[in-house]
């Protein structure tokens, strides 16, 4: 196998996955707080040809050294967090945070002895919905849509009483008012764990919208995710609001993805069209009479 058919194969490897991470973004431009992710390539090696001196000649301006190179792989699929647009849906349970943070929420995992445990995950899907628990009979939990229980500051589930509205403020501090009594005053039902992104490229996508972080990771360190203290005294913080009856939306935008998925179309068959040329020339060759 020659030098192009080598180089156009690991290419065209490359850029098909970037293709894969296109239509995914495409394909989720309707979903609630999702992410685009965007491929990020590389070289995979580069060797310099040594020319004889002779190659220079008087008048000459290229370089003795050709430059020879053996393609590109995809070296990174990153997560961009950007913020989505907001759309009001006037629902109680519906939260959209402003600004850089995630949710934080408990999903049932099993570990590698195949014993079922409690994972922390997060999300900037904030479709919530409030709903019984087996075994309490006086509450009923914020969940998001999958089931999984929404976490408060204090580490514990948000937990509403039966009958119960509540109102989220902008630092995230749930109140449950109940309309059938109303000379008593609102119930505090906890305040949102809200967490913010340090180094998005380690977040592990679960599916559904949820990330979580890889095993060897600690996340009380803060390497990747901080917790948020919305009390005014990390200006970062300050930025971070939640917002009632509101959602984000997707932060793909169908133009630059449409851009991206032509060039990177053009690329595939750029490659294509060079592995064909060289498996044309080694026919040609081989079919050569003396």
């Amino acid at each position: 196998m020659n030098h192009s058919m080598i180089n156009s194969l690991v290419s065209m490897q490359g850029v098909q996955q970037k293709l894969d991470v296109i239509a995914n973004n495409m394909a989720n431009i309707n979903t609630t707080g999702y992410k685009r992710k965007e491929a990020t390539f590389h070289d995979v090696l580069t060797t310099t040809m040594r020319q004889p001196n002779a190659f220079q000649q008087a008048g000459r301006l290229s370089p003795l050294g050709l430059t020879q190179g053996w393609g590109a792989k995809l070296s990174q699929i990153q997560t961009l967090m950007a913020q989505g647009s907001l759309k009001q849906t006037d629902q109680p349970t519906d939260l959209a945070i402003e600004g850089d943070a995630l949710f934080e929420v408990i999903i049932p995992s099993v570990d590698d002895n195949g014993q079922p445990f409690q994972q922390t995950a997060w999300t900037r899907d904030g479709a919530f919905s409030l709903r019984e628990q087996p075994g309490d009979t006086e509450n009923v939990y914020l969940t998001t849509q999958e089931g999984h229980l929404v976490m408060g500051a204090d580490d514990q589930p948000i937990q509403v009483p039966i009958g119960s509205r509540i109102k989220v403020d902008p630092n995230g501090v749930v109140m449950a008012y109940n309309d059938g009594q109303t000379d008593q005053p609102p119930v505090a039902a906890g305040t949102l764990k809200l967490v913010q992104v340090v180094r998005p490229q380690l977040l592990q996508n679960r599916g559904d919208n949820l990330y979580t972080l890889p095993d060897a990771i600690d996340p009380a360190l803060g390497e990747v995710l901080r917790v948020v203290a919305l009390d005014g005294a990390n200006p970062e913080a300050a930025k971070v609001k939640v917002q009632q009856g509101f959602l984000e939306q997707s932060n793909v935008n169908i133009a630059e993805e449409m851009t991206e998925l032509m060039m990177t179309q053009r690329a595939f068959q750029l490659n294509a069209k060079a592995l064909t040329s060289a498996d044309t020339m080694m026919s040609l060759a081989n079919n050569l009479r003396g």
